[in-house]
């Protein structure tokens, strides 16, 4: 999974970055996005040792996710930054522009600025750096990997948080996503400010 970072480093990149979201499709909560730049001997050395099964965050169990994200915030070997889109930015722009914008603030706070940064999806506008599109990158690059588990566990923690407040609709099972329970909670209990109500289900759950 380096073919990428490989690519960038003969290209004279160095400093490459990952950068992944996580929580576009839920109908609560924030969109979170994280930047994880690796030391190259670093990532070589340790692809198909402690990194062999990081990949993309919705492949591996919630226990695998917590044990790399205790790995990779700990590591001396990588500089990450993870940022946060609410969901009044949400509601008030939409929720691709609330998810570059994150990219962009994660991107940024890492200092000194990465020379490219391998983004997950589509290109994004707006970024402080130059960057690279992959498609289903998450499961081709281990930067952008590593990007999606510190993305993915965070915004789970943070859905566990919105849980306490706001017990009745099962945010800490579905950390928001539209599942049944949580649909059938939203006709009952109406949307928490926690909700987005941009999204329709949430809109069609609004009382009067």
């Amino acid at each position: 999974m380096l073919q990428y970072e490989h690519e960038s480093w003969q290209n004279g990149f160095r400093a490459v970055a990952g950068v992944d979201e996580a929580g576009r499709g839920p109908l609560a909560g924030p969109v979170v996005a994280a930047a994880v730049v690796f030391q190259p001997e670093f990532l070589i050395r340790e692809e198909r040792m402690a990194l062999r099964r990081l990949t993309d965050s919705k492949k591996i169990t919630a226990r695998c996710r917590d044990l790399f994200f205790d790995v990779l915030t700990s590591s001396p070997h990588l500089r990450y930054e993870v940022a946060v889109s609410d969901v009044a930015e949400i509601d008030a722009h939409n929720i691709l522009q609330a998810t570059h914008r994150a990219m962009a603030l994660a991107l940024g706070r890492l200092v000194p600025l990465p020379d490219l940064a391998l983004v997950d999806g589509r290109p994004v506008r707006g970024l402080p750096c130059p960057s690279r599109a992959i498609v289903r990158g998450d499961g081709a690059s281990l930067s952008i990997a590593a990007a999606s588990v510190l993305a993915k566990v965070t915004r789970d923690r943070l859905m566990v948080e919105l849980d306490g407040q706001y017990p009745h609709y099962g945010f800490a099972q579905h950390k928001g996503y539209g599942t049944r329970a949580h649909l059938e909670a939203l006709r009952m209990h109406g949307p928490a400010p926690c909700h987005r109500k941009s999204f329709a289900p949430v809109r069609m759950a609004v009382r009067d």
